[in-house]
């Protein structure tokens, strides 16, 4: 894996905690990003079943390694793949809806 990784969407997968327990094979990071992500799906109103410690595990979207189960069913990772294109800022139609949705969640 690389030190810095750039998802499709643009998230810096080098900074986010699945990444780096991933990387770092950190079981007490999973359990507490486990945590820490079912609390984040509940205040955004998603409703999502707990995140298991388990699932936490993503190499990131472009890998052929583990993608952490969100990032793997990613309608902007779907999308991209369709398009044939690695990143949202070659696509015609960059920052659409479904980009602006989901960095809504994190920015």
């Amino acid at each position: 894996m690389e030190e810095k990784y750039i998802a499709m969407c643009g998230l810096d997968c080098g900074s986010c905690a699945a990444f780096i327990a991933t990387k770092n094979n950190d079981d007490k990071l999973r359990e507490k990003t486990a945590g820490e992500w079912t609390e984040r799906y509940r205040k955004d109103g998603r409703n999502k079943p707990p995140v298991q410690a388990k699932d936490i595990n993503c190499c990131g979207c472009l890998s052929d390694g583990p993608i952490y189960v969100n990032c793997f069913k990613c309608e902007i990772r779907k999308c991209e793949f369709g398009k044939g294109i690695k990143n949202c800022k070659e696509c015609k139609d960059y920052r659409c809806e479904k980009l602006i949705e989901l960095q809504s969640h994190f920015f």
